[in-house]
């Protein structure tokens, strides 16, 4: 069964360390058991989202690797702790 979001983070275009800034913004405004999908184009947000999620307790539940528009799009879906 597909993950659902709670909210969706475009943080394409961004370099590190902004999507997880804004992630983390985002998942501020979430509740327990939500999921923050989040999409980057930076090739470092995989180690990054990793890094993060060990240290905030948030797990990731789903990473994908996608295109779009000819450009490779990390796919994130972060469950908040």
């Amino acid at each position: 069964m597909p993950l659902t979001a709670d909210q969706v983070l475009d943080a394409r275009g961004l370099n590190c360390p902004m999507p997880i800034i804004k992630a983390k913004k985002e998942m501020d405004k979430l509740s327990a058991g939500q999921v923050l999908e989040v999409k980057a184009t930076d090739p470092g947000s995989a180690a990054d989202f990793k890094g993060w999620s060990k240290q905030t307790g948030h797990s990731i539940e789903e990473e994908n690797q996608i295109t779009e528009d000819g450009k490779t799009v990390y796919q994130f879906f972060i469950k908040h702790k």
